[in-house]
């Protein structure tokens, strides 16, 4: 494998896919796709991967064809070497020279931006396939890697009836880093302030750059690392959660996708709750819902405990905390007074913004961690009625072992999270009540433990038994 550059923080999984396509590529030919929501840092690690390999590396911008192609007769101008000028009349000439020049050389061929391109040459993908096939047909080598971050057009080129389809041998998705992984590049040792952290800027590495490495110190920094950092509008971060969304090439309507991410930020994420709080009916906001999945800023989560029923929530924190904090006080942010809209607002942080993130946290830990007794099948979580009580249980963790076919499905954990809340006694009996409920309705229970998770610690006068776990910041952070 090729040896990673040291200014590449982690990334061991999408590094290792990458050399071993560069490998392959020696030899047969390779197609290969690379995408991910921006400021993943996709640029960063394919123009390492084309340095190391004294690869072609073009990134695309937003020009019309013309410019684009010479824009890009030029570059591989000077990567060849080229005594003669290159000039290419249409892109079906400019891929055709390229396949030549990559199987002459037998070095990786990366075109960043690929959607700058396919926008304004819709046939370009098909010119792609056709000499893809050719060069197989005769034998030839090639590692020809695409890369973007528009999510849909990218997901689209391997789907359905697309040119592309069943031509790559890679497909890898950039994501950002997770909250254990985002702690380690943010060096924050406390678990306390990296969660905090992380429900401001999530685990996108260029973050960290646009701050230009300011960190919060402490626990008792947090509150000014924010007024100087993504409520100041001299800061990139201040306008970063607007051009998430404004940037992908499917989004026409911004202020209704807009009003969309805010009713899920807000607790309205069921889609009626959503029609109903931007004032629409809910069959006409299906293309909206839609196109945000595609485009990875918002995700659909089904009830696990009842079919058909499902809630969305907001994929990128910078965005929840944008929706809730600082888009209903944009006026005043922009004048400057930051600090009397964060002094409003910090019990929404912690309601709306904590909260709901913390228990997105405690749900990956028991995702990616085999804490109750070997790796799971589902984590999700899900509403119980208790018809005796007229209520409903919400269980926000709920573990499930890989199905079995013919047999009930076993549950190795149920769990409830608190953010501001220590817990205790109380908690465990409603999980307890939750768990008599699942074993009526044909669950196996039978060895289902009972999990709390708290931000703020646990009742010391509480001694919970041997089906109960007790699990903290320090457990999601060890």
């Amino acid at each position: 494998m090729l040896t990673k550059p040291d200014r590449i923080f982690d990334r061991e999984f999408e590094w290792r896919h990458l050399s071993a396509f560069v490998e392959r590529g020696r030899d047969t030919v390779q197609l290969g796709v690379v995408s991910g929501r921006r400021r993943q840092g996709k640029t960063f690690l394919l123009e390492a991967l084309a340095s190391e390999t004294g690869g072609f590396y073009f990134g695309a911008t937003q020009a019309t064809e013309a410019e684009s192609l010479r824009l890009f007769s030029a570059a591989l101008q000077d990567y060849a070497k080229s005594p003669v000028r290159l000039r290419f009349a249409d892109w079906d000439e400019a891929i055709r020279h390229l396949f030549t020049v990559a199987g002459d050389i037998g070095r990786p061929i990366v075109i960043d931006e690929f959607p700058y391109l396919s926008k304004v040459s819709p046939a370009l993908p098909s010119i792609i396939q056709r000499e893809v096939d050719r060069a197989i047909s005769q034998g030839g080598r090639l590692a020809l890697l695409l890369c973007g971050s528009a999510m849909s057009v990218m997901g689209g080129l391997l789907a359905g009836s697309a040119p592309l389809r069943g031509r790559a041998t890679l497909e890898l998705v950039v994501k950002p880093f997770d909250y254990p992984l985002a702690a380690g590049y943010w060096k924050i040792g406390d678990p306390a302030l990296a969660a905090r952290v992380h429900a401001v800027v999530g685990g996108t590495p260029a973050y960290l750059r646009f701050l230009n490495g300011d960190i919060p110190e402490s626990m008792d920094d947090f509150d000014e690392w924010v007024l100087r950092t993504v409520l100041d509008p001299g800061t990139p971060l201040f306008r970063e959660a607007r051009y998430l969304l404004e940037e992908e090439t499917d989004i026409r309507d911004s202020a209704l996708y807009h009003s969309v991410l805010a009713a899920v930020a807000a607790g309205d994420n069921t889609r009626g709750g959503i029609a109903s709080y931007i004032g629409r009916k809910a069959a006409d906001i299906g293309h909206h819902l839609n196109v945000l999945e595609d485009n990875c800023l918002l995700r659909r989560e089904p009830d696990v405990f009842r079919a058909g029923r499902s809630v969305y929530r907001v994929a990128e924190p910078l965005i929840s905390f944008y929706q809730v904090i600082m888009r209903p006080q944009w006026g005043l942010l922009e004048s400057g007074r930051a600090a009397a809209v964060w002094t409003d607002a910090r019990p929404r942080f912690h309601s709306q913004i904590m909260g709901p993130h913390f228990e997105e946290l405690c749900r990956r830990f028991a995702l990616v961690e085999p804490v109750f007794g070997g790796l799971p099948g589902e984590v999700g979580a899900g509403a119980l009625t208790d018809h005796a009580y007229r209520t409903q249980i919400q269980v926000d963790v709920a573990v499930f072992a890989p199905a079995v076919p013919g047999e009930p499905r076993r549950v190795m954990s149920i769990g409830e999270v608190k953010w501001g809340d220590v817990m205790g006694a109380r908690h465990v009996e409603r999980l307890r009540r939750a768990r008599d409920l699942l074993a009526e309705k044909g669950y196996d229970t039978r060895e289902t433990v009972l999990a709390c998770y708290s931000g703020a610690g646990f009742d010391p006068a509480f001694h919970p038994e041997d089906d109960v776990r007790m699990i903290g910041l320090p457990e999601l952070y060890s």
